[in-house]
């Protein structure tokens, strides 16, 4: 039961839609410009680098928030598994994120939100996401494969975390938190699979920092 409680807790900060307030306010509906995406790459296309900043920030962060909830209501009462409860909070941050039930469930990929995740669990995770992300990123300019190849260094570097002792867990709440981490990449690569066919075959679109990007 407090498993799912701290899923609806994370369900409830993940629909909290940064690109599409942040297009309400500018007048228009993301979802019906650019892919058509609620998330950050097609903010930061739709409209800039500003909002891609935004609403990057205000993704990452709605799953911080929310494993920090979970951490102080619940560290206490669970303290042999509140690692674990804080990985539920975020996957329900990333359920909100991409199935909001107020916008047709139709929202993001969850990759910003999965960004918060890793520093909510560990900021070692963190930095070895980042790195990823920022490094594939600037090397290819693909925001999709920078994204994917994210969320793997992201499971096993929540693995080694977890097999060095840095979560204090038993290894069956170990084991879980790896399951509920391989089942997060998984929905990813669904949710990428149209970007993925673009990359095998060549044709998916480049993101730059440096140059216009806007669609309308």
């Amino acid at each position: 039961m407090i498993r799912i409680v701290c899923m609806l807790i994370g369900y409830c900060f993940g629909i909290f839609q940064t690109a599409f307030i942040y297009g309400k306010l500018h007048g228009i509906d993301i979802r019906e410009k650019g892919s058509g995406n609620s998330g950050t790459t097609n903010a930061l296309r739709v409209l800039g680098k500003k909002a891609g900043i935004i609403v990057f920030l205000g993704d990452a962060l709605k799953s911080v928030f929310a494993m920090l909830l979970v951490h102080v209501l619940f560290q206490n009462r669970y303290p042999d598994m509140e690692a674990l409860l804080r990985i539920y909070a975020g996957a329900g941050v990333v359920l909100g994120h991409n199935f909001p039930f107020y916008m047709g469930f139709k929202g993001g990929k969850g990759i910003a939100a999965t960004g918060g995740i890793s520093l909510g669990m560990a900021w070692q995770c963190m930095v070895a996401v980042a790195i990823t992300f920022f490094s594939i990123f600037f090397t290819t300019h693909y925001v999709s494969l920078g994204s994917l190849c994210m969320y793997v260094v992201f499971v096993i570097a929540l693995v080694v975390m977890g097999q060095m002792g840095c979560f204090e867990m038993s290894q069956a709440c170990l084991t879980e938190m790896y399951i509920i981490a391989v089942l997060l990449m998984i929905m990813a690569f669904v949710r990428h699979r149209g970007n993925i066919e673009r990359l095998v075959h060549g044709n998916e679109r480049k993101t730059y920092l440096t140059k216009k990007n806007k669609e309308d």
